[in-house]
């Protein structure tokens, strides 16, 4: 029997490709001769990195960076054979890495996020994967274009300061600087989200309060990065601020399509393709996929269900663990999952069931039964042969 395995990490105890390793060491436990491969799955957030680069041989890199309070920190990416660069943003311009009583997106900048791609062109990656989830800023991407050579000028023709406050100084752009290598490259951006630049569904408004941003604040960013696409398209005349996902991360998706020429994919579309997981689907008896909690959310397209629809287009069995299922996610049964086991074998604490060590037992555990009841009653035609 061949199995094809891809879990998204379970955030805080296994990542993918242990929870991957964790179901393999289960269904060996009931027959030796079972195939199980392990596959990297992520959904362009968090873990995508670590699962792209441990999932395909390639390698990290890391590199001082400007952060999102303008201080030096390192960020960690990863380069994938090809020379394609993996990029979460989060790491040079993450919410995380400022703490509650920090954050103002006034203040915070992308320009690390630049610095992250121009070091991987140096590197001599001209294809580059882009997570921009988890973001702290609302600068419009302009950090991020001004360290790769674009000129944001004052009235003055000054550089203007950096965060969401120096694009109420912004009064032009030019691409006269901008990093020759550019040109070359192509940029996929995982971008789940649909939101436009500016207006009521905007960044500003929709995701500033959690960036710090008080209804004043909502409301001056809104402008500025209204004034900013009109003045983007001065040069850009394709620049669009009402495409979907051009306010993503705050408005890190205008500017990565209007002057990188991105693309605006879904995360885990990027995935499958990047891992070729189809390769390994297709002669597969069962597919395997989860993660850390299974509920109706996971149903409206989260990396398991991009795998059980890719599953299906094939006509596989697709099964799915997790460290926990909420009663809605039943839902996850119409989209492509037959069945999904919760891997808690009795009453713990939250402290308890995320402890690696012991999340790993339980999910090899919840394994070893599925499998065992997947022989005893002969449901996959394929078992014996």
């Amino acid at each position: 029997m061949k199995i094809v395995t891809a879990i998204d990490s379970f955030k805080g105890s296994l990542t993918s490709i242990e929870a991957g390793n964790a179901v393999k060491e289960g269904f060996a436990r009931v027959d030796k001769s079972i195939e199980t491969i392990v596959r990297p799955l992520a959904d362009g957030g968090e873990g995508t990195v670590y699962a792209l680069v441990t999932g395909t041989g390639g390698h990290f890199e890391d590199v001082t960076v400007t952060g999102p309070l303008s201080d030096k920190g390192n960020c960690r990416y990863g380069i994938i054979p090809g020379d394609v660069a993996v990029i979460e943003m989060s790491g040079a311009a993450g919410i995380t890495l400022v703490t509650n009583e920090q954050r103002n997106p006034l203040n915070t900048t992308t320009y690390g996020v630049g610095e992250v791609i121009f070091d991987a062109i140096k590197k001599g990656c001209r294809k580059f994967i882009i997570g921009i989830g988890g973001s702290a800023t609302n600068d419009g991407g302009a950090g991020m274009l001004m360290a790769l050579g674009f000129d944001f000028l004052d009235e003055e023709g000054n550089s203007i300061s950096l965060g969401a406050k120096g694009l109420s100084q912004l009064r032009s752009i030019s691409c006269e600087n901008a990093c020759k290598e550019l040109s070359e490259c192509s940029f996929h951006v995982a971008c789940d989200v649909t939101n436009p630049l500016c207006g009521p569904n905007g960044c500003s408004s929709v995701f500033g309060p959690q960036k710090g941003a008080n209804s004043e604040m909502i409301a001056m960013m809104d402008s500025w990065l209204g004034k900013y696409a009109e003045i983007a398209r001065t040069i850009k005349p394709a620049a669009d601020p009402d495409i979907s996902g051009s306010g993503a991360a705050g408005g890190m998706g205008f500017a990565l399509r209007t002057f990188l020429g991105a693309s605006l994919e879904s995360g885990i579309d990027i995935i499958l393709r990047e891992t070729a997981l189809a390769d390994y689907i297709k002669d597969a008896d069962i597919v395997v996929t989860g993660e850390g909690m299974l509920d109706a959310q996971t149903s409206m397209g989260k990396a398991p269900i991009g795998v059980a629809k890719l599953a299906k287009s094939y006509g596989k069995t697709v099964i799915a663990f997790s460290g926990a299922v909420s009663k809605d996610a039943t839902a996850c049964n119409g989209r492509g999952i037959d069945a999904f086991f919760p891997i808690l074998r009795r009453v713990c604490t939250l402290d308890e069931a995320m402890d690696p060590e012991n999340a790993k037992n339980n999910l090899a555990d919840a394994a070893e039964q599925a499998m065992r009841l997947i022989y005893a009653t002969g449901s996959i035609t394929e078992i014996r042969g």
